[in-house]
């Protein structure tokens, strides 16, 4: 039965470990990926409004590039960002390591 409830203990650690991958990649995939959809968007817009595609894109980067620029001078912002996704890896880190707790525990 040892063996069994330490195949499970696994089993949950390895869960947890993929749950928190997705979620740490999911977070900073969707600080790349803000900016490229402000991108789209615009290029929509602007086309919506009449103009070509290329040269809404001509017109949308260094707009959304502008923003980007703005957010990056706001004071704290960007190291904040930061901070929250080293802080959910450290935080998966601690929660996969809690397993071993366990593990020793069934061992014993």
């Amino acid at each position: 039965m040892k063996k069994v409830n330490v195949a499970l203990v696994r089993l949950l650690q390895f869960v947890v470990f993929v749950l928190f991958t997705f979620m740490v990649i999911a977070y900073f995939a969707a600080m790349v990926l803000l900016p490229l959809d402000a991108i789209a968007l615009l290029i929509k817009l602007m086309g919506v409004v009449g103009l070509h595609g290329f040269i809404g894109a001509l017109i949308a980067i260094p707009v959304v590039g502008y923003l980007c620029l703005m957010v990056y001078k706001i004071p704290g912002l960007c190291k904040m960002v930061v901070d929250t996704g080293i802080d959910l890896v450290k935080t998966a880190k601690l929660r996969v390591e809690g397993f071993n707790e366990i593990l020793e525990t069934l061992k014993a």
